[in-house]
């Protein structure tokens, strides 16, 4: 499963991971893949910088990437998380409240702070995690909303390390293109987290044609060997996928009741919601989601307000896994997600099918005899 990409960059399989688990992201480089390690949890530098050097120890030496979240257009500029905490309307805070006391969610003990924030998606934070990125050999910089800062492209290209940007519609990705890019992300609308509106069939070619001859990987909706060579069928040169290592057992969810929900959920239980950043994004369907979809609730802040505001409450959720509300950003894909298995195993089962899928259209072809 070589392209010329695959081959610039080392690795074995043209199969591109993004994952918020350095167990995950490890073992998908080592099975011959590219892991790239979702930087938006770190709101510390140091606890960065710990997990690279797991992942340092972790890799033997081959490559890995690191995802981190620049916003293209921002609500807000050169404040103070403490005064973007302020701009949160009271209304919204209510609604909270009201939503989590409807579920009987309990609080948190006392002193306990959230463990989940959103601050990764503001970029002061994201350039912290840069200067500590950058002390490590990683091979690829990717931004999952739009094109980084001219200034990071530059210093990530004098470092050596290729940038990559995802993109929704050939538009944006043009856009890639001329703020200097090396790799485009066709992600499609199956996709989970931050998505887009055009699905992965009529979006992955659309983006090859765009930005041609850069490189493109093919996202959203892929979870076999066979839709990799229907991605690379379609001009990509390699794939990248995020939903399906979720329930692999080097995969770190803590809950028991989310893995559960996942492997029972069909590929039609998932909804684009504003429900946790503010931004559409692909995640399980809960009663959390429904209540920030509802006419009646007072909607969705924009990015970054929305995750302020809801980061105590998910944690409530996660901790205490009150079920209907327990969810996570995942593709369509989950339907296929039905069994927990090892990385390398599902590697492996990416590999034999697409070996089937090139066997087949071989056949198709007449250039095969069997």
């Amino acid at each position: 499963m070589k392209t010329e990409l695959s081959r610039t960059l080392g690795i074995e399989h043209a199969i591109f991971g993004f994952t918020p688990f350095p167990a995950v992201a490890a073992a998908l480089t080592r099975a011959g893949g590219f892991g790239v390690l979702g930087a938006v949890r770190y709101t510390a530098p140091d606890d960065l910088a710990r997990d690279l050097d797991w992942m340092q120890e972790h890799t033997d030496g081959l490559p890995y990437g690191l995802d981190v979240v620049m916003p293209a257009k921002k609500a807000v500029e050169g404040v103070t998380e403490a005064e973007i905490e302020a701009m949160i309307p009271e209304e919204h805070r209510a609604y909270v409240r009201a939503t989590l006391a409807k579920h009987g969610v309990p609080e948190l003990a006392e002193g306990e702070a959230s463990g989940w924030r959103i601050t990764g998606w503001m970029e002061q934070v994201a350039r912290s995690q840069l200067d500590v990125a950058f002390d490590y050999p990683i091979k690829l910089l990717a931004n999952a909303l739009g094109s980084p800062p001219p200034d990071v492209v530059a210093r990530a290209h004098d470092h050596g390390v290729l940038v990559a940007a995802l993109a929704g519609s050939a538009r944006h990705a043009r856009h890639h293109a001329e703020a200097g890019i090396d790799i485009v992300v066709a992600q499609g609308y199956e996709a989970g987290g931050h998505t887009g509106e055009i699905a992965s069939m009529v979006l992955t070619p659309e983006v090859v044609e765009a930005v041609s001859p850069l490189p493109v990987l093919a996202a959203g909706g892929i979870g076999s060997g066979e839709q990799i060579a229907a991605g690379l069928a379609l001009g990509a040169q390699g794939v990248w996928l995020g939903s399906l290592w979720l329930t692999t057992t080097e995969a770190e969810l803590h809950s028991r009741a989310l893995t559960a929900k996942l492997l029972a959920a069909g590929s039609g239980d998932t909804v684009r919601s504003r429900a946790l950043t503010g931004k559409p994004a692909r995640q399980l369907r809960t009663e959390w989601t429904d209540a920030w979809d509802d006419p009646s609730g007072p909607g969705a802040l924009p990015m970054p307000l929305q995750g302020l505001l809801v980061a105590e409450a998910v944690s409530r959720i996660q901790k205490y896994e009150v079920e209907p509300l327990l969810g996570t950003p995942v593709g369509q894909i989950v339907g296929r997600m039905n069994s927990e298995r090892s990385v390398q195993e599902v590697v492996d089962e990416l590999t034999r099918g697409f070996e089937k899928a090139v066997d087949r259209i071989n056949r198709i072809a007449g250039r095969s005899e069997q």
